[in-house]
């Protein structure tokens, strides 16, 4: 998907119809930057792109139901109907599209009683009109639907990736956002084809089965009811375990506002704070009795036999001596030395081997004793092998012995852990503010419906473990059924052959996911780096939930990342999505969406808060990661690092002119290429709205939008 261009038309802040804002770009010039300050006008153009492509909005975004301007609706008569739009262009496989988002009201009577400064208007539905055009140039009205259309090309719930507030950016990395990451990611990767692929072969199995219990016998019929019971306890219980996953969710949310309540009462801070640094050093201390316990897991597993080997050893030790006294084994002499001593029927003393005579008859008594040098050399290697093994043995017990200790150790600094933490819960239980232990007792309510939650799930696991062994020996009874009829075989075969390619689809999805996010978590890991100088390393779970750890002890911790950090980890995510996904898309590793392997990526006060370390390294990157990039920036943003960096990268630049209602108001400008650009200008009327203003880079003023529509209107 490239974008193309963009106009408004009385949305939001943009009064009458704004000039078309070329998006599009050439080659390494594939950035476009849009200058304004605080309030002109960008997060309000950031939303356009989303309402007219998906009708959804930021977080940033206030008052979402006003979308008509306001100066626009004050001058309509009563009864007069008052539009907005929006209409984007992209291109996308060698196709033109163009796509209008329409919202109309009709102004209301000053009688009415209803009519006051906030609701002069009444809203009607949203309309949605799109064209495209092949390569013949001819523009014609899809047969789809153009929200089906648009969600082939960029998913809805993938938008946040790709139009997003920089200064908000950070959520992305929240607790509560990663089941959202996760099945958005999973789009892009196209495994939520896969899923439905695996749901429809589902629903053909169980069609299938109804139709073997209606031809087949009554043992089968009364297997297959069975096991139709058993997946119908088991769909529910993976449904409540989806739910348990949200309730946990937002458990966890609602416990870090009242933490966050606690630390701001200045009576109560020292106290949460400790509260806090304790809860973290018990999650540390649990997350190191747990890697401890995993070693000694694995030692066992991988080292465990060699203390069961000794009486093996003493047996081998045994045989051979006994062969030895017997004299059955004569180390340092081969048999195949002295049969080849009897071939050449010469002695290595000179004396002939003739057979019966007295030196003949010594060497074939030798020859009895001797040991084969192949036998003699695996002797040899089975003793060294047992020497090592039984040293192998002495360094198992150090290591558990040592595991041990450490373990009982981690114990014992989690149970002063918890006692001081219960000391602390204790005191703001008992404390004269009421505010203070009306919090601590909603706390301990989350504590113990988290506890039930968890352990519900642990529960709900097994059972579903249980079921899933049920229904594989129930199938493997109908397997074994005797079937008679060709139609009950070819409805078994059919079974089976769809059960096979559900279990080929699982692993399939299954490693595709894996691999995919092993890929993006290196990238993620390699584009953070690039950015931050900060030791820290991104982690990405199985269920997309982003992290950061050090690893400077040698152990992996995890770190409490500072907003800039958590802004930089979540550009890095979205930076590492893209790049994957277009090398996938590009090396055809990818089987279904998305279609393309471009991506357009919008930007608002990307640069805000973050350093100038941070700003320049950021400013290196994002271009080189998007097809294309268009920046909202306020030129306090824009100057500086980040101009030096992406300036020899921009195609086209745009100021928005914020004209303020204000009587003293303070007018504001930017100079670029030695014209100066209005940024703030006093309204001629009562109204506040923004213009949008291209810079002339052959240095001359750009027109005012009045202007330029009366210079088309004129040329045409």
């Amino acid at each position: 998907m490239r974008l193309k261009s963009i106009r408004l038309y009385n949305f939001r802040s943009f009064y009458g119809m704004t000039p078309e804002v070329i998006l599009s770009g050439n080659g390494q010039q594939n950035t476009i930057i849009i200058h304004g300050n605080n309030g002109s006008g960008k997060t309000n153009l950031l939303n356009a792109f989303t309402w007219v492509l998906y009708e959804k909005f930021s977080a940033a975004f206030a008052s979402s139901e006003q979308l008509i301007n306001k100066r626009a609706i004050h001058e309509a008569k009563a009864g007069q109907i008052v539009e907005a739009w929006v209409e984007l262009a992209w291109e996308h496989d060698n196709i033109n599209y163009r796509l209008k988002r329409r919202i109309r009201g009709r102004k209301l009577k000053s009688e009415n009683p209803v009519a006051n400064a906030n609701n002069q208007i009444e809203i009607g539905k949203t309309e949605l009109f799109m064209q495209y055009a092949g390569e013949d140039g001819r523009w014609s009205f899809p047969r789809q639907q153009p929200e089906d259309i648009i969600n082939q090309i960029l998913p809805s719930n993938l938008h946040q990736y790709f139009f997003f507030d920089g200064e908000r950016i950070e959520q992305i990395v929240r607790s509560d956002k990663k089941a959202e990451i996760a099945e958005a990611t999973k789009i892009l990767l196209g495994v939520e084809v896969i899923n439905r692929s695996i749901r429809h072969l589902g629903e053909a199995k169980k069609s299938l089965e109804n139709e073997l219990a209606a031809i087949g016998d009554i043992e089968i019929k009364k297997i297959l009811t069975t096991q139709t019971k058993l997946e119908s306890e088991k769909s529910e219980l993976i449904v409540r375990q989806q739910q348990i996953e949200q309730e946990q969710l937002e458990h966890a949310v609602l416990k870090q506002e009242i933490y966050s309540q606690l630390q701001s009462l200045s009576v109560t801070k020292e106290l949460q704070e400790r509260r806090q640094t304790l809860v973290k050093q018990k999650s540390q201390q649990q997350t190191e009795l747990f890697q401890s316990r995993e070693k000694i897991k694995r030692l066992i597993s991988s080292q465990g036999y060699t203390v069961l080997l000794p009486s093996l050893h003493l047996k081998f030790r045994e045989f051979i001596a006994k062969f030895k006294q017997k004299n059955q084994i004569n180390p340092g002499i081969s048999r195949e030395f002295i049969e080849n001593l009897i071939h050449q029927q010469k002695c290595i003393c000179g004396a002939d081997l003739i057979p019966k005579n007295p030196a003949y008859l010594q060497i074939i008594q030798l020859l009895e004793t001797a040991v084969s040098a192949q036998n003699e050399t695996t002797i040899i290697q089975i003793e060294n092998h047992i020497h090592e093994l039984e040293s192998r043995a002495q360094d198992f017990w150090q290591q558990i012995d040592r595991e041990q200790i450490h373990v009982a150790e981690l114990r014992q600094q989690i149970s002063q852990l918890e006692s001081e933490i219960d000391s602390i819960n204790e005191r703001l239980r008992q404390d004269g503010n009421q505010e203070i232990r009306d919090l601590q007792t909603q706390l301990d309510n989350i504590e113990v419906k988290i506890r039930d939650i968890t352990l519900e799930q642990g529960r709900n696991q097994q059972q579903i473990t249980y079921l899933n062994q049920e229904i594989e020996t129930l199938q493997k009874q109908i397997n074994k059924q005797k079937l008679q009829e060709d139609r009950q075989i070819l409805t078994q075969h059919r079974i089976q052959a769809t059960q096979d390619a559900i279990s080929r689809l699982n692993q399939v999805k299954n490693r595709q996911e894996k691999y995919f996010r092993i890929q993006l978590e290196q990238r993620v890991q390699e584009i953070f780096q690039q950015i931050s100088f900060a030791p820290y390393i991104p982690k990405i779970s199985d269920k997309y939930e982003l992290t950061l750890v050090e690893n400077t002890s040698g152990q992996e911790i995890a770190v409490a990342a500072s907003t800039g950090e958590n802004q930089i980890l979540s550009l890095s995510f979205i930076s590492a999505i893209i790049d994957r996904v277009r090398d996938w898309s590009e090396n055809q590793k990818m089987l279904t969406l998305p279609e393309s392997s471009t991506f357009p990526i919008i930007m608002d006060s990307p640069f805000g808060s973050l350093d100038e370390h941070y700003r320049r390294q950021i400013a290196k990157i994002m271009p080189e990661m998007a097809n294309q990039l268009v920046i909202l920036a306020t030129k306090t943003q824009w100057r500086g690092e980040v101009e030096t960096e992406i300036s020899h990268r921009v195609a086209r630049e745009y100021v928005l002119v914020y004209y303020s209602s204000k009587p003293d108001c303070e007018v504001d400008s930017m100079e670029v290429n030695g014209v100066t650009y209005p940024l703030v200008q006093a309204s001629v009327n009562q109204f506040e709205y923004t213009e949008i203003l291209e810079i002339q880079h052959q240095h001359q003023y750009p027109l005012r939008v009045e202007e330029k529509m009366l210079a088309d209107y004129i040329s045409a």
